[in-house]
């Protein structure tokens, strides 16, 4: 059942997507050579902590930090560690926080110096997808409007859109219903309402859709090699256009 949030709620997530947003922006201002992701992961945890939040991701379902460092070819869910981050590295930083009964959940690709041209692309691609997809994140549309507005954004640049793993509704849990794919025909799913909270989540590869889990059981990268790149905010469904949670701080 998908939950619709009162105002005092909505006040909540506002207060747990502020916090949320502040610490994707930390992590970003710390993604340059010669930084380890565990440097960004040990920051983040601490600014979260700082707040008066936790961490939403540290022990969720036996992860092991409190936010997911993807690199170049992974995807999503990267275990941060002692990687050394290099000139030229994309960096996919995904953050959540917990305050006051209450999740937020973000995500964003960061260049690591200078990149080349075909990775700025990627990530400014995977970037306005989101934006194209919310467009239609109103209230009487139907779920999958979003959905097949991301996909057609994504692949009309020549790239893929993944199709194991999905947005999220979210609140009080971190994934709560409905799934959102970042793929699918118009017209199709539930009709969005007001109150609606949701994760949007374009998780894009430069290549083939295909992916692989590794070994750690998280981490999870390109099938064939080439790179990829992830955005995400939380947002409201309004009576207007879509309110976003995790919106960084101007």
């Amino acid at each position: 059942m998908i939950t619709l949030r009162s105002p005092h709620e909505i006040d909540l997530m506002r207060r747990a997507g502020k916090i949320t947003a502040a610490a994707r922006a930390l992590a970003g201002e710390m993604v340059r050579p010669g930084v380890t992701t565990h440097e960004i992961d040990s920051a983040v945890e601490r600014f979260i902590r700082k707040q008066g939040a936790v961490p939403s991701f540290l022990h969720y379902q036996g992860y092991p930090a409190s936010a997911c460092i993807s690199v170049n070819d992974e995807v999503i869910h990267g275990i941060p560690g002692k990687r050394v981050l290099k000139e030229g590295d994309i960096v996919s930083v995904d953050v959540g926080a917990y305050i006051g009964g209450f999740h937020g959940d973000c995500a964003a690709t960061f260049p690591c110096g200078k990149i080349s041209p075909e990775a700025q692309d990627l990530i400014d691609v995977t970037r306005q997808s989101f934006f194209e997809g919310i467009r239609w994140a109103k209230e009487g549309q139907r779920l999958q409007d979003i959905s097949s507005a991301i996909q057609t954004y994504v692949e009309s640049h020549g790239y893929s859109v993944v199709r194991e793993y999905v947005g999220h509704g979210v609140g009080a849990k971190m994934h709560e219903p409905p799934e959102i794919p970042n793929f699918g025909r118009p017209g199709r799913g539930p009709r969005l309402l007001r109150g609606m909270t949701l994760a949007i989540e374009p998780m894009v590869n430069a290549g083939s859709a295909a992916i692989q889990q590794l070994s750690d059981g998280w981490t999870v990268k390109t099938l064939d090699g080439r790179w990829a790149a992830h955005y995400e905010n939380t947002i409201l469904i309004t009576d207007g256009e879509p309110e976003i949670l995790t919106a960084p701080a101007i």
